[in-house]
């Protein structure tokens, strides 16, 4: 069975840091462009950031820019997104996924989706 795995939520305070985790279970993913998106609260998922297979191409979305970073060890088989800076409108499920192409890093482009990782930034 295909499946990804996130990990690596919790809760943090503003400006704080979490790194979120993807791996694979039943396939590797170093052939795949991985995507994490997350869902709010009464909202639609929205894309975060993508990254292509061999890692050297990355999407960001414009509310994430300069605070989180993509990043993937294909030896390891996972997939990480380190998050800094942390502001309340983050908060929502973080969810990984598997796509085509960084350029259309979107929910309806990805599937293999995992169950998700919660994210509470709040004081």
């Amino acid at each position: 069975q295909l499946q990804l795995v996130e990990s690596g939520g919790g809760k943090v305070q503003p400006g704080g840091s979490l790194r979120l985790s993807c791996t694979a279970s039943g396939f590797t993913l170093d052939a795949s462009t991985i995507g994490w998106f997350r869902q709010a609260p009464g909202k639609e998922r929205e894309g975060v950031s993508c990254i292509s297979s061999g890692g050297g191409r990355t999407n960001y979305a414009d509310s994430v820019k300069g605070r989180f970073t993509i990043s993937r060890d294909n030896a390891k088989n996972t997939v990480y997104l380190q998050m800094n800076s942390l502001k309340p409108e983050d908060t929502g499920i973080y969810y990984c996924a598997r796509g085509a192409y960084v350029s259309r890093c979107r929910p309806s482009e990805f599937g293999s989706w995992g169950q998700g990782t919660q994210v509470l930034v709040s004081s």
